[in-house]
């Protein structure tokens, strides 16, 4: 049986406004597993990556544990063993990518390893050495997937990954995600249904902040999941 990796108990979150945007939201990760968390536009997912990855202070739970310890999402243990891709990331503007890759492996205290295979995969091998504020939003996405799937913590946290990629690069990412549990765990939204089904073995469906049905292993079919997304947007 898989050890638990991270338990979230009654996560509550919202913004300045107050506006509550995660409600009671309670899931378990496992060691090596890929799970898929899928909703509509505004349902809560980068929210909730958000907080795992320290970025919105504004949020309580009833504890948040990582291998069965509470931690706080901002100490340093834990950012050291996870490492957040975002839909949509302007942070490092004026690194290459070869700056930010040193960068991010001497702040995780890892060696710097040989990229080029992922670089060749996701065809980014013309764009190493140019400016992140100059990459166009797809190729400043490979910069960052590059990254996680280098580093290889053992928790990956992505935000609609596939957003902004070509079609080859798509179908390297499925691959990258479906391989990763040797290395650890991937948590990863996204509102395409194709992403999920493909690369995960789990699935929670999110509406309205909160995780209103879940999916396992062989209950992973596209009609089914599909059905209960539109149901939940009917509710």
């Amino acid at each position: 049986m898989k050890e638990s990796l991270l338990t979230i108990d009654n996560l509550n979150a919202w913004y300045g406004s107050g506006k509550t945007v995660l409600q009671s939201l309670s899931l378990e990760l496992t060691e090596h597993e890929v799970v898929g968390l899928i909703g509509l536009n505004g349902s809560g997912k980068t929210t909730f990556l958000k907080v795992l990855s320290g970025l919105l202070p504004t949020f309580r739970s009833d504890g948040i544990l990582f291998y069965g310890r509470p931690i706080k999402c901002r100490e340093r243990d834990f950012k050291l063993c996870r490492y957040t891709v975002f839909a949509e990331d302007y942070s490092f503007q004026y690194f290459t990518f070869r700056e930010y890759l040193s960068y991010v492996f001497s702040s995780y205290k890892k060696k710097l390893p040989d990229v080029s295979e992922l670089t060749e995969g996701f065809h980014f091998e013309d764009y190493t050495d140019i400016l992140l504020k100059d990459l166009s939003t797809g190729s400043r996405k490979k910069a960052f997937l590059i990254t996680a799937f280098a580093l290889k913590p053992e928790l990956l946290l992505l935000d609609e990954p596939v957003n902004g990629l070509d079609f080859e690069s798509t179908e390297y990412l499925y691959k990258q995600i479906a391989g990763y549990k040797k290395y650890g765990t991937v948590l990863f939204s996204s509102h395409i249904l194709e992403s999920i089904t493909l690369t995960s073995d789990r699935v929670f469906i999110l509406k309205d902040g909160q995780i209103r049905q879940a999916f396992e292993n062989g209950q992973l079919n596209a009609a089914d999941i599909r059905e209960a997304l539109l149901y939940e947007n009917d509710i």
